[in-house]
């Protein structure tokens, strides 16, 4: 379909538009009664992820609901690490786990394992098959930092100190780790693309823990690899980097990765990213999860703002972070209907 018909994919080019598109982070998730019936029957997250009917279906529930101008992938970030041979589970209520940690092991005791990527790519498949024809499909990926903070310390944490201290002690093995992981970014995007999506974005959920010169280092150098890599192979690749808590090192990312949208998080101001970010770069954001939950005047100030900071350029409405799991429909249908006025 010309891009022109699908406003996310035409925004996402560089078209400001006078309503903004509309997508949610994590909007296939928790907050919605069908995905977590059809997550019950599966038995688990992880399960969902590799049936791949399953996975569609989870992609396109609010799709057939709300009418998003954009369709995410269902999967996770680990699944990379996952590929590059680390065992994956899920502990109930507290998040997931990677074994064996590189904290305490080589990257090349591991033994690279990507067929685990093919339910995931599958689901792409079955998933673009189906989509309505003005929806832009999205495909993802975590960027370097934000992954190898898992594999090192083999589950999330809010300070990232064992990576962070690993990445100061031994900074020639943990850029091996950084660079396997932007590797198999690469091919993973591709494999991605070429089975259906038209845009991807870059998850950098921890870059806000960094000094400059290691967010230098270890978000905007491999972010930089992965995309160079990527357009080299996919000229057309359309590419939104989110590096949540960058604040004021937002600019340099924007300028020097060569993402074609920076998405906003909630607590980035859009006064600020308007006059600070590059002239027309498409931005994305960035709405609170938490005034989505709030609902009511609160939101409907929240969006106003948003949209009036970012009128003067290509903006695509979502919001700072994923949507919560206690986010009530209600608050969702208020949200596309003030955004698209």
């Amino acid at each position: 379909m010309d891009p022109v018909m699908k406003p996310l994919l035409a925004t996402l080019k560089g078209a400001k538009l006078e309503r903004p598109p509309l997508w949610l982070m994590r909007q296939a998730g928790r907050y919605l009664p069908e995905y977590r019936a059809l997550r019950a029957e599966k038995g688990g997250f992880l399960e969902l992820v590799n049936d791949s009917a399953a996975a569609a279906d989870v992609t396109l529930q609010p799709i057939r609901r709300f009418g998003f101008d954009g369709a995410i992938l269902f999967s996770d970030i680990l699944v990379i690490p996952h590929a590059l041979g680390q065992d994956l589970w899920f502990e109930t209520g507290e998040g997931p786990r990677l074994a064996p940690k590189l904290v305490d092991a080589t990257l090349k005791s591991l033994t690279a394992a990507p067929q685990r990527l093919s339910p995931v790519i599958e689901t792409v498949r079955l998933v673009a098959a189906t989509l309505p024809p003005q929806t832009t499909f999205l495909g993802f990926a975590g960027s370097p930092w934000t992954v190898a903070t898992y594999m090192v310390a083999g589950q999330g944490s809010k300070e990232q100190a064992e990576t962070r201290r690993f990445a100061y002690r031994d900074p020639a093995a943990f850029e091996e780790i950084i660079n396997a992981i932007a590797d198999a970014t690469v091919t993973y995007l591709i494999d991605q693309i070429d089975a259906g999506v038209e845009a991807v974005q870059l998850f950098d959920s921890w870059s806000g823990s960094l000094s400059p010169a290691q967010f230098e280092r270890w978000v905007i150098a491999p972010t930089v690899r992965i995309i160079t890599k990527l357009k080299a192979l996919r000229p057309n690749a359309v590419v939104i980097g989110f590096p949540k808590g960058a604040g004021g090192k937002l600019p340099a990312y924007a300028r020097e990765v060569g993402a074609d949208a920076i998405g906003l998080d909630e607590t980035v101001d859009p006064i600020w990213a308007h006059a600070n970010l590059p002239e027309g770069l498409p931005v994305q954001g960035n709405l609170d999860p938490l005034a989505l939950i709030a609902g009511g005047a609160e939101l409907t100030d929240a969006i106003n703002h948003i949209i009036d900071a970012l009128a003067g350029r290509p903006h695509v409405f979502n919001l700072g972070h994923g949507i919560l799991p206690d986010t009530p429909i209600a608050h969702v249908e208020q949200l596309v209907a003030h955004v698209r006025g």
